[in-house]
């Protein structure tokens, strides 16, 4: 009985040494679902491959559900890396205190939301007065919480000045709201906006910009503190080794809608935490 209970834990042991190599051995990586989850995926596949040639280890996209869910996991080290809005970065570092924003495109430092609608009698956000409002997932940075607070700035209470407020959950699904009249106006992040335009998904000819954002900071992609420092790292140097000369890594930043990566650091996203603040949505 007793070299059984030794065999059983010999034999427990091993099991957990191997799933501790097999974590070590597979990087974890996922991204807020600003899109749909077919686009995600489809944008993360070539990045995917070159990470795991840059870094010698397999790479996994794990899809959440949610906002939320991104924050949750990275601060249960269910996650090694995540594509974070600026909102949703300090919130994980709020909730960890050393989640490390490693690398941003070099967009995202002066990063801006366009405000579209599909009436053409509307000139600005005064026209939209009285009239419905959509904003993308509560928790984005570009399509709800830097909005919001340039709203406010300008003295408009969403809740107060338009007659119902509204929440699509994705940049494309406010695009597609405001384009079947779901809604009167929206907003979101001009990276998505000019793609939508670009592979001709939005008719133009019926759904305008009317006002754009002053610009802040956005995205970036984070890893979790616990992570090895070397392999973060590594990381760090495969995002900026992505050069737009070479087709290959154009066509990875060209799905990432990005010139080039460029390093980050927490103190850019100080502004980001002021307006979540400002707004009511930290406490």
């Amino acid at each position: 009985m007793f070299k059984r209970s030794l065999a059983l834990v010999a034999g427990l042991a091993l099991s957990v040494s191997a799933v501790v190599s097999q974590a070590a051995e597979v990087l974890k990586v996922s991204a807020i679902p600003d899109e749909a989850p077919t686009e995600l995926l489809r944008k993360f596949k070539p990045l995917g491959a070159y990470l795991e040639k840059e870094l010698g280890m397999k790479v996994e996209f794990v899809p959440v559900a949610d906002y939320a869910a991104v924050v949750e996991s990275l601060a249960a080290d269910r996650l090694d890396m995540a594509w974070l809005g600026g909102f949703t970065f300090v919130q994980t570092r709020l909730k960890t205190g050393n989640a490390i924003p490693l690398v941003q495109r070099e967009q995202d430092e002066k990063f801006t939301s366009k405000f579209i609608s599909a009436d053409p009698a509307v000139k600005s956000l005064q026209d939209l007065k009285g009239k419905t409002f959509a904003f993308g997932s509560v928790s984005s940075t570009s399509g709800s919480l830097m909005p919001r607070y340039f709203m406010q700035k300008d003295g408009i209470v969403p809740e107060q000045f338009f007659s119902r407020v509204a929440y699509s959950g994705a940049h494309d699904a406010t695009v597609a709201w405001v384009q079947a009249g779901k809604v009167d106006g929206g907003v979101l992040n001009a990276s998505v906006w000019q793609k939508l335009v670009d592979a001709g998904k939005v008719d133009t000819s019926k759904v305008k910009v009317f006002a754009t954002t002053p610009t802040y900071y956005d995205y970036n992609w984070t890893v979790r503190g616990t992570l090895d420092p070397a392999l973060a790292e590594k990381i760090k140097r495969a995002f900026l080794a992505l050069d737009p000369a070479n087709p290959e890594h154009k066509a990875i930043l060209d799905l990432q809608a990005a010139s080039r990566f460029i390093p980050t650091k927490p103190e850019n996203y100080a502004g980001i935490e002021e307006a979540a603040r400002s707004a009511g949505l930290l406490k």
